[in-house]
């Protein structure tokens, strides 16, 4: 056993590292992990009154500005009957609406509203404590180093998919 980093208060003992360093117990280690914080972001979203989908709208909308419909759905990762029923729900409760795009009056943006701002402002800073805490075993100097390496991770694998679409349509 090992100690890990951070103010001897916050040391927390963690079992030896594997030896196994395989993309295949990499990906298990990251598919645990991904479930764990799920479960974290579901019951904070819950708690908030609101489904997960109605978040990630608001949340998407607070963080980028106003969107397309299909810019959001794509955002969220939702097909476009669900996000067109989500939009429907939050514009229903007086948390977002559509206008037309002033550069392009075929297009419809979405955006929140006064009501919706004030409201996932202060829902997002809940929910970003929850998942603060769910954090809480890894130091900040921790958190960004995973950060950049799973961002790199992540880089590096869509690029090889890419380059891989791509040698199967020149094939």
């Amino acid at each position: 056993m090992r100690q890990a980093g951070g103010s001897p208060a916050d040391r927390r003992i963690v079992s030896e590292r594997s030896d196994d360093e395989s993309g295949v117990h990499l990906w298990l280690l990251l598919m645990k992990a991904h479930r764990s914080l799920v479960r974290h972001a579901e019951r904070s979203i819950v708690s908030l009154d609101m489904c997960i989908s109605d978040f990630g709208v608001l949340e998407a909308l607070l963080h980028k500005g106003p969107q397309s419909v299909s810019e959001i759905g794509r955002r969220v990762n939702l097909t476009s009957g669900s996000i067109t029923t989500a939009i429907d729900r939050l514009e229903q409760r007086g948390l977002v609406a559509r206008a037309t795009d002033a550069s392009d009056r075929r297009a419809r943006l979405v955006h929140l509203t006064r009501d919706g701002k004030a409201r996932i402002a202060k829902e997002f800073a809940r929910h970003r404590d929850a998942m603060n805490r769910a954090a809480d075993g890894l130091s900040k100097a921790e958190r960004g180093t995973l950060i950049d390496l799973l961002r790199k991770l992540g880089t590096t694998a869509e690029r090889q998919l890419d380059v891989g679409d791509l040698g199967r349509r020149l094939q």
